[in-house]
């Protein structure tokens, strides 16, 4: 035991996940066999393995030592780690979590891009050209499960965790280890989803809907606890955050100083926390059908399959917004700074986060109006989605109203702003479509859909991702990146991306059904163009990594403040200490005081950056 135990927690981890995985197959088989059933099923001994091998994994990385130990008075914790190594284990350092989320989503990014290019490929022509149908759904299912975890967890585990705590003045999470913990469930995710196709993948999409769910090849069970595990991540997450913000403000931090980004946060984890937990039902009961030999969602027994798809979409509507809401905190937060101007309509933005919060719980059967839902229900779940677009609406104006007459400083981050909001009109025009039933029933299940999502996730979350990515990288880094590489990097996505899916509406409309490799040939041309001009789409991101990798290796040193920007995070240097502060902040004003003579946020500074007093 000894000598396991000083081997490096990577390491540590995979050596008891594989050991814990086979002990719980062991354990399964001899407990099936003692009841008299046959010994060795895959899915039951491969369910029980899988929660064994993740206990096994968590302790070895490292909540044998931060915590089991603790509880059997042996020891007090982990000691922090310095320097790279810090990445690769049990932190709970905030600041050491967010940079591990976004590494990991990063990676994760650029993978599930490189899985949209393999469905481009397959689809360049009507038929067939090296992924059978089941190959095909298995990729896109991948890409679209990949994708959305890097949405879900970008923002709320990277940059969330990151900056939340240094905006509000704390030195840390309300639950450091169970922030760390969180973190470190989601590298068997990933394991998980890359292992489906050696157990035959699963042609149901990320949706996962029974009975084909529950009927298919067992790389779905593989996929089903994936999501289980990565919504248990999300819960804890939303949890510490919700704790966070409202026990650890600095003095003077109160509710009408917050940064517009926290509050966007706090909205998103009330989602975040909730609602997953009804997908995670959701998902328990496809398990059970598979491995217990219960009939949820088999008619045939009295299960009903469109229970699985209201408790699926009473928790993935509203996830739109666990992703969208920390989007707009970011614009907004990159808006506000860099057009030098106080946040236009600052309360009516913080009420609609709460507004889009509620009624995000009560549009989710609009995704059902093609799925045999009851007629009488098709009215108020549309006007209840129409009524949705108010409050975004809002947040949307606002942003206009911040840039009306600013000061704009037109930097890499501020283009990714503007882009997103660009952006996410036509994602909120095109919606109205699919929220109004006649529209939605000659539309659903057509590559209209398809294009309106990545209107959504890929063409405002990204872009705001993107923008986070460039504003917050001097603080997280201590480098500066080259602002005329980012510039390039912008324009080059946002040219290839609107060139890509502006054709899918098109192509929606003339019949190109979406979850299908083979379509009409007289689609053949459009399918080529856009698959072509993915592919130079995919080439942006390529730039993005190098870019940014080496700015961070080689790039030049940044200062405290490189923007000028009002809020705490920037009161400390790039990159923070440990305890994030010199000294307690105390707060005496509003974050966005741009051109208010004597206007303060702070007291006095308590870093190495002067704080901005009127904006410059």
């Amino acid at each position: 035991m000894s000598n396991v135990t000083k081997l490096s927690p990577l390491l540590r981890a995979l050596v008891f996940g594989i050991v814990g995985f086979l002990a719980g197959m062991a354990l399964a088989a001899y407990l099936r066999n003692v009841m008299g059933l046959e010994t060795w099923v895959a899915e039951p001994v491969v369910l029980v393995g899988y929660v064994f091998g993740l206990i096994g994994w968590l302790l070895g990385i490292g909540v044998w030592g931060a915590w089991t130990k603790e509880w059997l008075g042996m020891s007090h914790g982990v000691p922090e780690q310095h320097g790279w190594s810090q990445y690769f284990r049990f932190s709970t350092d905030h600041k050491v979590i967010g940079v591990q989320y976004l590494v990991t989503m990063v990676v994760l990014l650029l993978l599930g891009g490189l899985l949209a290019v393999m469905v481009r490929i397959e689809l360049m022509q009507s038929s067939e050209i090296f992924l059978n149908t089941n190959n095909f759904n298995t990729t896109m299912g991948l890409h679209g499960i990949i994708m959305i975890a890097v949405a879900v967890a970008v923002i709320m585990g990277g940059f969330a965790n990151f900056l939340v705590p240094l905006m509000i003045g704390a030195d840390d999470v309300a639950f450091p280890r169970i922030n760390a913990l969180s973190f470190w469930i989601v590298p068997p995710v990933a394991v998980l989803l890359l292992a489906t196709p050696l157990m035959g993948g699963f042609d149901s999409g990320w949706t996962a809907y029974p009975p084909l769910s529950v009927v298919n090849a067992s790389g779905q069970l593989l996929f089903l606890l994936a999501f289980l595990t990565f919504g248990l991540s999300s819960i804890l997450g939303g949890l510490n955050f919700i704790a966070t913000i409202i026990t650890l403000r600095a003095p003077g931090m109160t509710w009408g100083r917050l940064p517009i980004f926290v509050w966007s946060v706090f909205a998103a984890a009330i989602i975040s926390l909730t609602a997953t937990q009804f997908v995670a039902l959701g998902l328990v009961m496809v398990i059970m059908d598979r491995v217990a030999g219960t009939s949820f969602f088999d008619p045939g027994n009295g299960g009903d399959p469109i229970l699985y798809e209201h408790v699926f979409w009473f928790y993935s509507h509203p996830a739109v917004y666990i992703m969208i809401l920390p989007a707009f905190g970011v614009a907004l937060e990159v808006i506000t700074h860099l057009s030098r101007k106080p946040l236009f309509a600052y309360k009516w933005v913080v009420g609609s986060f709460f507004s889009v919060t509620v009624v995000s719980f009560l549009v989710w059967a609009h995704h059902l109006f093609t799925s045999g839902m009851a007629e009488y229900l098709h009215l108020p779940f549309m006007v209840m989605t129409e009524l949705i677009s108010i409050p975004t609406g809002m947040v949307f104006l606002a942003g206009l109203g911040t840039i009306w007459q600013g000061r704009m400083w037109l930097t890499t981050p501020m283009l990714f702003a503007l882009g997103f909001l660009f952006n996410f009109v036509v994602a909120g025009v095109t919606g109205i479509f699919l929220a109004d039933v006649p529209t939605d029933i000659q539309l659903q299940d057509t590559y209209f859909v398809v294009a309106h999502f990545h209107y959504t996730i890929m063409g405002a979350e990204i872009f705001a991702v993107l923008g986070a990515i460039y504003f917050w990288f001097p603080k997280i880094t201590g480098r500066m990146f080259n602002d005329t590489l980012g510039k390039v990097h912008f324009w080059w996505i946002l040219i290839a991306y609107n060139v890509t899916f502006i054709p899918m509406f098109w192509a929606g409309i003339h019949g190109m059904n979406r979850r299908n490799p083979v379509y009409p040939e007289q689609l053949d041309d459009v399918n080529m163009f856009i698959s072509i001009v993915a592919f130079v789409l995919a080439g942006s991101f390529a730039l993005f990594a190098l870019h940014l990798a080496y700015a961070w290796i080689r790039g030049p040193k940044a200062e405290a403040n490189p923007w000028h920007a009002r809020t705490l995070e920037w009161e400390t240097s790039s990159p923070p200490p440990e305890a994030n502060f010199l000294e307690e902040p105390e707060v005496v004003g509003d974050p966005y005081g741009y051109g208010e003579p004597g206007s303060r946020h702070l007291a006095s500074p308590v870093g190495s950056s002067p704080q901005p007093q009127t904006g410059d």
